[in-house]
């Protein structure tokens, strides 16, 4: 069977959730816009379609519907809207709504960032970084297309070149104009900046220190899912920096990051747990969390191997 196919079916399956979707939420002011939308797409304007899948997948004024937005990102990205293909990427390299596809992720992350659609060059400027995605691990080239995609309005291009910047990364220190990048794109509510901006305040970076300002942004930065915003905020309340000491509020902080498989968070549990701070001390939990933070990849968690 074709992925044609299998959208194909996807989009029949779920043309009624749709419709249901634009009637529940028929009270909402700007359902209207969605409904106009909706027509134009299945008129045939793929630009329509893109902006509909848009929708769909953050829940404004319809109900989210992941499946269905991957289908309508198909259709914008078979019209050549580049920020269709980019987010179809998106959504294949998460398995959100399709089958998780690394290689396909990738192949459309390109697509959409050679034509125009600046989202998938930062996507694939975080593949570069990382050397994940079948791509070559090369600092210099992700600092490239971070910077491609900011200079075009790309938030998400501007937070992660920020963050080359902090560390000097693929590309010359800057912390000072880090800081402004970060700003930017906090403000923009893209919350990788707001975990950038907070850890040049907690650093005194490029910026004046200030642990209280930090922990605001790591709060915001939390918010949105980012889950090192998260860790960074259980370490100040852990120790009482820029915030009131809290220990309770500290585990659950990391406990919300080790849900979102952050290692070191995974890690610092367990020590609440074997040292019963802000939780019941529990050394099997303690156990169990270390081997946790050891399969997230978290690997000082991992057992030394024995020497021979």
């Amino acid at each position: 069977m074709t992925t044609r196919t299998l959208f194909k079916g996807a989009a029949l399956r779920s043309a009624l959730v749709g419709a249901a979707a634009m009637a529940l939420l028929a009270c909402h002011p700007k359902n209207e816009e969605a409904r106009q939308l909706q027509g134009t797409c299945e008129g045939g304007d793929a630009k329509a379609c893109t902006q509909l899948a848009g929708r769909l997948l953050k829940g404004e004024y319809i109900l989210k519907d992941e499946p269905r937005a991957a289908v309508l990102f198909q259709r914008g990205c078979d019209g050549q809207v580049a920020d269709g293909c980019a987010s179809l990427g998106s959504l294949y390299f998460a398995g959100r709504g399709v089958k998780r596809d690394s290689v396909r992720a990738t192949t459309l992350f390109r697509q959409g960032c050679d034509g125009g659609g600046l989202e998938g060059c930062a996507q694939l400027g975080v593949l570069h970084r990382k050397g994940t995605g079948g791509m070559p691990r090369d600092p210099e080239r992700a600092a490239a297309l971070f910077t491609q995609a900011c200079d075009g309005g790309n938030l998400s291009g501007c937070a992660h070149f920020a963050s080359l910047l902090a560390t000097g990364e693929g590309v010359a220190q800057d912390a000072a104009r880090a800081a402004e990048l970060s700003k930017k794109s906090c403000d923009g509510k893209v919350f990788l900046g707001c975990l950038e901006l907070g850890r040049l305040h907690a650093a005194g970076a490029g910026v004046a220190r200030n642990d209280s300002l930090a922990a605001h942004l790591y709060g915001q930065a939390c918010d949105g899912n980012e889950s090192r915003g998260c860790f960074h905020l259980a370490a100040l309340h852990e120790t009482g920096l820029g915030v009131t000491q809290d220990f309770g509020r500290a585990a659950t902080l990391y406990r919300q990051a080790c849900d979102q498989r952050d290692g070191e968070s995974c890690f610092r549990l367990a020590s609440m747990y074997e040292k019963g701070l802000g939780v019941r001390r529990d050394t099997d939990r303690a156990t169990a969390m270390t081997r946790r933070a050891c399969d997230s990849g978290y690997t000082p968690a991992c057992p030394k191997p024995k020497a021979t």
